[in-house]
């Protein structure tokens, strides 16, 4: 699975109460969806991406993990 950053881009993950809130940037939007494009096209059964503060995240960010079913 290939993931492109665009250069600029910042992401933030937060968890209030119930709810995920995922804060980015439009660079950070675009590379979100470059990632979902291409955990769509992943043939492999049960592949994912994880991210976090120390994996492109911003500092502080809540862990994020996207799994294909």
């Amino acid at each position: 699975m290939t993931f492109h950053w665009i250069d600029g881009f910042t992401v933030n993950v937060a968890i209030d109460g119930n709810s995920v809130v995922i804060s980015a940037n439009k660079e950070g939007l675009l590379s979100l969806a470059n990632h979902l494009q291409s955990l769509a096209e992943e043939p492999a059964p049960r592949a994912h991406f994880h991210l976090d503060e120390y994996n492109s995240l911003e500092d502080g960010s809540a862990a994020l993990i996207v799994e294909k079913i």
